[in-house]
Formats: structure tokens, sequence, C-alpha cells
């Protein structure tokens, strides 16, 4: 094998597409420069939730800014994802607690599958799972999903949609109260 002396390799071409597979990797982690048109028609879209921006930070060192529906009183942590088949102008959903807790989800009354990661009171990712769908009359039949101990936010996403966003293990959240730009749409369709 043969390789070229670094004056006869062309430093430009070679510069410019490292930073284009740089920038292309940096998007795939936030899931894209450009975000969705909204929700499909006939969608049921959370409810009474304010949207807030949050930013994660990858494994990698990667920032991505998102706009979280925010649940962060009991009624609406309650309420949840309960009847929702679209996140529309939001990309994924917020549940905010002031102190660490530790508890258990459940999936009654929500029809679309989900993805749930979990982040400490520093914003350090903790864990993460999917969860079932359940829409059965009798809410002692909906599973529950036991939480990872200290947590202050769980994030949901549509099933599979956590990567999207940036959220995996070695991953950090921080969840502001500055309100979502109202032209924003989501990432995750």
């Amino acid at each position: 094998m043969s390789v070229a002396s670094p004056a006869a390799r062309p430093p430009i071409v070679i510069t410019r597409l490292g930073w284009a597979a740089v920038a292309v990797m940096m998007l795939a982690a936030c899931g894209g420069s450009s975000r969705s048109a909204g929700s499909a028609e006939g969608a049921t879209t959370p409810d009474g939730f304010e949207r807030r921006m949050a930013t994660v930070v990858d494994a990698t060192g990667t920032p991505c800014d998102l706009c979280l529906w925010v649940a962060d009183t009991s009624a609406l942590r309650s309420q949840g994802m309960m009847g929702v088949t679209d996140m529309g102008a939001a990309d994924a959903m917020a549940f905010a607690y002031d102190d660490p807790t530790t508890g258990r989800f459940w999936m009654k009354d929500t029809p679309m599958p989900l993805s749930i990661a979990f982040f400490g009171a520093d914003g350090s990712y903790l864990d993460a799972f999917d969860m079932e769908p359940c829409v059965a009359e009798n809410s002692d039949d909906c599973r529950r999903y036991d939480t990872p101990a200290g947590f202050t936010v769980a994030v949901e996403a549509p099933r599979g949609g956590l990567l999207a966003l940036g959220i995996a293990a070695g991953s950090t959240l921080v969840l502001t109260e500055e309100v979502c730009d109202q032209a924003l749409a989501p990432r995750i369709d």
C-alpha cells in the first residue's frame, strides 16, 4: 500500500469533506436541521401543557435544542400522554419534578407506543426504555414501569424517537423556563 505525501494530497478538499461529515453527524444526532411540518389531520395532540425549551448534549458533546410539552404539576403528570396520537408542535413531553423522585409510569389510555428517558437533578442520563400502549377498560390491567431512583425529569417521545433528539446513555438535559417559539415544529414525525 502506498501513501501519498502531505504535499500530494489536496488538504482543502479533505478539510471540506471532513467538515461536511462532522456537520452531517451533528445534524443526525439532533434529528436534522429542520423540523417536520406538524400534526397529521385528525391527530390528538397534548392539550393544556406549556411548551418549553430544553437542551440535550449527547455523549459526544453535540448540543440539540428541543421544544417539550411540560407536565410539572401532579394533575398534568397524571394526564400526561393519555389520548395523544401525535406530539403536535413539540419534540416530546417532559415530566418535571421539583425534587428527585422514584416511582412508576403507566400507559393507561395512551394509544401510541412511547420511549421514556430519565434524568437526574444534575441533568445526567439515568436510564431509558420503551413502553407499550394500554387502552384496557380496567386500569389494573395496565403494566406499571418502574423508574430509576432519584430522577427529576422524564422525557417521553414516540417509540424510537429518543435517539433523534440526542437522548441516549451519556447525554445530559437542561429544561429551561423559556417558552418555545411558536414557529418551531417537532423533529420526530
